[in-house]
């Protein structure tokens, strides 16, 4: 459904993830914040807090490993369509927003649910499953993947002694992990306490930080294995389209695991960029769409494909065979798909630093994450509690989302991931059948934003003017 809903919102903008690219990095370093809500470029680097995870990490090694090189063509094609479907949610949560009782705007899913198709009961059921799954099942595996990672740098011996050890009578792997996970939950505790200014003062910091040096290690890997670029761009292309002659077999794989991945990275379509999408002070809700549908170029066409150009230039992975024999290609003898081919790629051009660069870079992913988590809980309890002020619903809110980093961080992978591949199924769901169902006023926006643009004007928005109803927010006169 997520690719189904990228194709049909690609014809129906006429492209306009290629029309207006350069419009989305114009507007993406412009705009201005207020009291009432962040910055354009806040709004941005609070969404890709949420979107730039372990599975920028993790899930493209894994792509890699299942679907082969090929996969990452069609996490391409996947961050391709998806910036069309961004648009689409952003801007319904920019028509759709409201402010709340302390002046703050809010938005996301549950509202246009609410405003444009007028069903009470399909937004409640949203803002429930977006609370349990952003603030109880989803920051789990990124805890976990933390807690994974350090213990890996560590695993050997060190300052800690051997976590091959038994420490008070219990595994010494586990006690560091549960040390760990309180390290996390505490500075999460100080970044969520601060409220929504903090959160989006952090993020407008550490996300550009993060990934830039992610991509940065990523190009001075290519640069010092330059002579493996050119076979590394034509394995991706012919294990894509099934010519490779190893990989042929596998084009149904490179086109499931590369969709899957790709899915999971940038998460268009799941309900989760809306919300910081909402909080952004524009004068047109098309501003904000095309800032977010940046977004998904960012995350999967620079961070993504970091990832892939770092395991493939060097050859640190493995590919498994779709009938479970040997791999059809093995560059990494003994170790899972997952972090540790990212970790390994670092460590064949940097002996010794690998592990903990990947490891650095992982936390910060990860922990961005459950920030952005928290923050869409936080929006959607808003919209339950009627964009009320309820402090003792919001502290239990806090207190589970730190009781979860820290439950996530030593308990079994397994377990962590199959309660966030269920948040996130059910957000999913709920949101893309909306989006198809309601995408006329983005659509109506879109053109209002370009016949503007045209007559060299800064657009500003009149609902009434496009036959738009219920957007309440923009109909009054704005301070």
């Amino acid at each position: 459904m997520c690719l189904a809903a990228g194709l049909f919102f690609t014809v129906r903008t006429r492209f306009m993830q290629v029309r207006g690219f350069v419009e989305m990095i114009r507007l993406t370093v412009g705009g201005q914040k207020s009291d009432a809500g962040v910055s354009s470029f806040q709004a941005l680097a609070m969404s890709m807090a949420g979107r730039i995870g372990i599975g920028n990490i993790a899930g493209v090694a894994t792509a890699i490993a299942f679907g082969g090189p090929g996969a990452i063509f069609w996490m391409w094609v996947m961050g391709f369509l998806g910036a069309s479907t961004s648009y689409v949610e952003s801007t319904l949560a920019q028509i759709y927003k409201v402010k709340d009782e302390e002046g703050r705007y809010r938005g996301g899913p549950a509202y246009y649910i609410e405003k444009a198709m007028g069903l009470k009961w399909y937004a409640l059921a949203f803002a429930i499953v977006t609370i349990a799954a952003a603030g109880f099942l989803m920051p789990g595996v990124q805890a976990n993947a933390i807690a994974d990672s350090a213990a890996n740098v560590f695993h050997n011996g060190s300052l800690f002694g051997s976590l091959d050890a038994t420490w008070w009578g219990m595994p010494a792997r586990d006690l560091f992990k549960l040390g760990v996970g309180v390290a996390v939950a505490l500075l999460l505790a100080v970044i969520i306490f601060g409220g929504v200014k903090r959160i989006a003062n952090f993020a407008e910091v550490v996300v550009p930080f993060m990934a830039l040096g992610y991509i940065g290690m990523a190009v001075f890997v290519m640069l010092l294995n330059a002579e493996r670029v050119p076979d590394m761009f034509r394995i991706i292309f012919d294990s894509a389209f099934g010519t490779h002659a190893a990989f042929g077999a596998m084009l149904g794989l490179a086109v499931e695991w590369g969709v899957k991945r790709g899915i999971y990275a940038n998460e268009a379509g799941q309900g989760t960029g809306p919300h910081a999408a909402a909080a952004a002070e524009v004068s047109h809700p098309a501003k904000q769409g095309y800032v977010q549908a940046f977004a998904i170029y960012f995350d999967t066409m620079m961070v993504c494909t970091a990832t892939a150009f770092l395991i493939l230039a060097t050859g640190k992975y493995n590919v498994y065979s779709p009938d479970g024999g040997p791999h059809l290609f093995s560059g990494l003898a003994g170790v899972a798909e997952g972090p540790g081919f990212a970790q390994a790629s670092v460590e064949s051009v940097l002996p010794g630093w690998g592990a903990g660069f990947v490891a650095v870079a992982l936390f910060f992913f990860a922990f961005t994450t459950i920030m952005a988590y928290y923050y869409m809980a936080e929006t959607n309890l808003s919209y339950v509690n009627g964009n009320r002020r309820r402090p003792l619903t919001v502290l239990l809110l806090r207190l589970g989302i730190i009781s979860m980093v820290i439950f996530g961080a030593f308990h079994n992978a397994g377990v962590a991931w199959g309660l966030g591949d269920i948040g996130v199924g059910l957000m999913a769901w709920l949101n893309i059948i909306a989006i198809l169902i309601l995408h006329k006023p983005a659509m109506l926006a879109l053109r209002d934003y370009e016949r503007q643009k045209k007559q060299g004007l800064d657009p500003t928005f009149d609902p009434q003017a496009l036959g738009i109803r219920n957007a309440d927010f923009w109909n009054k006169p704005q301070a």
